[in-house]
């Protein structure tokens, strides 16, 4: 190991353009995979925004803004559970936003309770925004989706929902929206909102806090065994999850992004196998020399295996400064780049693989290597 990385440091030029390509090659995975993970984690922003350790809705809901109403009545079923600190109905639904300016634009209502140990009031709303929605048509909104609504702008319209006037109380940051901008109200408001979309006596989810995570888990599998046939229940983890993979799948994001992330990866894997050849050729007289002073072709082949190894690691320690500038520099835009440890690590594991792959399609040079050479 030691050899091998004297020789690339020695021979730093020679094999310059397959650590370039590693690096390259890691960058564009770990960006594609971090931004697919960011993109994804707007769709699951109700749940993860909130308080909530278990989420009830209907039956077989796939994600978080795809829930059906549910009897308000559930709600017995879920209290009064062994570790259940607490339950209360929420409100989710899409609606129609009629702009200021004229035209309209599809949106999701999120009403929930506003008092201060309450589950389901986004965790980014201050005791101000939340007493200021108690009030009746009072909304909330992140500020990246003011200029969609038209809110940003003076004219001689007012907003409304459902055709019902609504007037806005205050903005957040951080909850940009992916399809419909997310409009945060009082459970009331929401009620008034909605209309007759939504049944009497009906919620779209029933929020309960746990006085542990273990608890949580307990009370989701008990209701799935009891009222699995009418009622579905989640840990906030898992519908979490579920809502992002039901996005991924449906939209094919991801399986462009890792087309995309492929392709970085297969150029990489060229370039380096290309550059491991070529110096391994280019060594090929003093290979010959080891080989007629009795040194077994296994251990060359092992000290080109060798070098494959170290040309991912250098490749992967320039990658990851890049990666963190760039994320740096997509947060400064607003685009949330995701790079959790997990992908780093897979990042890693996935590009030193390739070295080494690249590494093996290079020992075919040290297969033709031949002593005899040495009187040619």
């Amino acid at each position: 190991m030691s050899y091998a990385l004297q020789t690339l440091w020695h021979e730093k030029a020679r094999y310059a353009s397959g650590v370039l390509a590693v690096a390259f090659s890691a960058v564009l995975i770990a960006l594609q995979c971090g931004l697919l993970l960011g993109l994804f984690k707007i769709t699951s922003i109700p749940i993860d925004n909130t308080r909530a350790d278990v989420w009830v809705g209907a039956t077989a809901v796939p994600s978080v803004d795809l829930g059906k109403p549910i009897p308000g009545g559930y709600l017995s079923r879920v209290d009064g559970r062994p570790g259940v600190v607490s339950v209360e109905p929420y409100i989710a639904s899409f609606a129609n936003f009629t702009k200021p300016t004229g035209g309209t634009e599809l949106c999701y209502v999120l009403g929930s309770l506003l008092d201060d140990n309450t589950a389901g009031a986004a965790g980014v709303l201050s005791r101000e925004q939340r007493e200021a929605l108690a009030m009746p048509f009072a909304v909330v909104v992140d500020e990246s989706d003011l200029g969609r609504l038209a809110l940003d702008k003076d004219a001689d319209g007012v907003p409304k929902i459902n055709g019902k006037r609504v007037h806005l109380v205050g903005t957040v940051k951080g909850l940009k929206s992916l399809a419909a901008p997310w409009v945060f109200c009082s459970l009331h408001t929401a009620r008034q909102l909605l209309g007759p979309m939504l049944p009497p006596d009906h919620v779209t989810y029933l929020l309960a806090r746990c006085d542990s995570p273990a608890r949580a888990r307990e009370a989701v599998a008990e209701l799935r065994e009891q009222y699995g046939s009418d009622m579905v229940a989640y840990t906030a983890e898992e519908f979490s999850f579920q809502s992002r993979w039901y996005w991924l799948t449906r939209t094919k994001a991801g399986l462009a992004i890792g087309y995309a992330a492929f392709l970085g990866l297969l150029v990489g894997l060229v370039i380096t196998a290309q550059t491991l050849y070529s110096a391994t050729a280019a060594s090929a007289k003093e290979f010959a020399i080891l080989l007629a002073l009795g040194i077994p072709r296994w251990r060359i082949s092992l000290m080109v295996l060798a070098q494959s190894f170290w040309v991912g690691v250098i490749g992967i320690g320039f990658a990851l400064p890049v990666c963190l500038g760039l994320r740096a520099l997509g947060a400064q835009f607003a685009i949330d780049v995701d790079l959790r440890w997990e992908v780093l690590a897979g990042t890693a594991v996935i590009t030193v693989g390739m070295a080494l792959v690249a590494g093996t399609l290079a020992l075919r040079s040290v297969r033709q290597i031949e002593p005899m050479s040495l009187l040619r």
